[in-house]
């Protein structure tokens, strides 16, 4: 019961003074565990119960959170940063294009539809009903609550709401300021060219065969795996209303 009281705490508070993603998401994952201690250290039919649908929840939360982020970065490839001496201080920026906070500032005006699928995702971290995350700490609250563990779960709620304030941080940077980016200039007038290799599989009229393709810069977009692992999770994590059931 300490373990899950220590993580619920120290996710929360020390959460708050983070300004680097990938911190945010570790310290954000030690609050989790933190609920996933507390069902854990109730240890009854209910509690397990909801100790297998948390960690299930935040396991496909966290990997959408995860894909989502790497969607941003890569997807700025036409866009160049302004605020030029936070990209110096960047580390390892090529493999990492997104480590800062700020560095998502305005992103709705570049990219609304993930910017949509990041807020869905992040509202289920904090619990807003009617996403998934809300029924896993429902559940959790619910058990805590019937076993008698009345402290534990004001504690729960508490350490929830203080977590909420850079959850809450992210999406304000999202939707609610400038962008930072530009588009970059030098690739307004660069046509590509896309080559087109045969398959091996079947037979393909080479008179027909189109093997260069000209398109713009702009015209290339997600692939499309990511994009449909984006939306479905999202989907799970908005829809999930339908079917309350552990």
């Amino acid at each position: 019961m300490l373990s899950s009281l220590l993580s619920l705490f120290i996710g929360s508070v020390l959460g708050l003074t983070q300004f680097r993603v990938k911190r945010l998401y570790a310290y954000s994952t030690i609050s989790h565990v933190g609920f996933i201690l507390l069902a854990l250290s109730i240890n009854s039919v209910e509690s397990i119960q909801a100790f297998i649908f948390y960690l299930l929840q935040y396991s496909i939360s966290n990997l959408n959170a995860f894909i989502i982020l790497l969607s941003i970065g890569f997807s700025l490839y036409l866009y160049v940063y302004d605020d030029k001496e936070d990209k110096e201080n960047l580390v390892d920026k090529n493999n990492s294009p997104i480590q800062l906070i700020n560095q998502v500032k305005g992103y709705f005006y570049i990219n609304p539809f993930i910017s949509i699928s990041f807020a869905i995702t992040i509202f289920s971290f904090i619990g807003v009903p009617p996403m998934i995350g809300f029924f896993a700490k429902q559940m959790i609250l619910s058990a805590a609550l019937d076993n008698g563990y009345v402290f534990m779960a004001l504690v729960a709620i508490l350490t929830s709401v203080i977590g909420a304030g850079y959850y809450l941080n992210l999406v304000k940077q999202i939707f609610f300021y400038k962008s930072d980016y530009k588009k970059n200039a030098s690739i307004d007038n660069i046509t590509l060219t896309g080559h087109i290799l045969p398959s091996s599989n079947y037979k393909i009229n080479t008179n027909t065969l189109q093997s260069n393709v000209k398109f713009k810069p702009e015209n290339i977009t997600i692939n499309s795996a990511i994009s449909s692992s984006v939306s479905i999770i999202t989907l799970l994590l908005v829809l999930f209303i339908f079917i309350p059931e552990e």
